[in-house]
């Protein structure tokens, strides 16, 4: 009785010490996981905060939404950022981005288009890119205008929190570019700031280890 009762005693022991050893390992991992998290969160906001505005042959103007021909008020602030480059002669074309969202008959980009022609800017130099439904087809799309009009270098326009993502799938895309953020985002507030970043931080991450699984693969 008292060998049984030992044995018994060693079992638990040894099933007290594998669930804490367990325990151990979930913590560890999520800690890892939550800085992991954090430092992508820092590098997204301190990304937004750079300008690299340069010469190069064209800015494009990430897509937002449009109600049918209107820009909305963060598409016009992107535009009006790119009107501005244009005009101080860092950009000598201009790319405006989307496709025809739910409800709408017309392209988000032609209503871009129609905006920036409103304010001054001729239509010669401004191109349109109307296929695209989600950021990474704006920037691929944007790319085989670029090509068939042999330019190779762009400024990429978004809000500043979009800026990091947007870089990246400008790489991805073979673009040589350069970030140049909105300073007149309607992002603002904390209100409409924060979860901004946290689906920004849930894009990026999310695209990057896609492309790992994919190399993997």
């Amino acid at each position: 009785m008292k060998l049984q009762n030992e044995n018994t005693n060693t079992t638990v022991s040894n099933e007290t010490r594998d669930k804490k050893r367990k325990y151990k390992i979930l913590i560890v991992v999520a800690a890892v996981m939550t800085i992991y998290i954090i430092a992508n969160a820092i590098s997204i906001y301190s990304f937004s905060h750079k300008d690299q505005k340069c010469k190069a042959d064209v800015a494009i103007i990430l897509g937002a939404a449009t109600n049918n021909g209107e820009v909305s008020p963060v598409y016009q602030e992107r535009l009006n950022h790119g009107i501005y480059l244009y005009r101080e002669g860092y950009v000598e074309k201009i790319i405006v981005t989307g496709g025809t969202g739910k409800g709408n008959e017309l392209s988000d980009a032609y209503a871009a288009k129609q905006y920036v022609v409103s304010q001054g800017i001729p239509q010669n130099d401004i191109l349109t890119e109307d296929t695209s439904t989600i950021t990474q087809e704006n920037l691929e799309n944007s790319k085989l205008i670029m090509d068939r009009n042999n330019y190779s270098t762009a400024i990429i326009v978004s809000d500043p929190l979009h800026m990091r993502r947007s870089m990246l799938l400008a790489e991805d895309s073979g673009i040589t570019a350069y970030s140049s953020p909105t300073t007149t985002s309607k992002y603002v507030s904390l209100k409409t700031k924060i979860p901004f970043l946290l689906r920004e931080v849930f894009f990026y991450i999310g695209y990057k280890w896609l492309g790992v699984l994919q190399f993997l693969l």
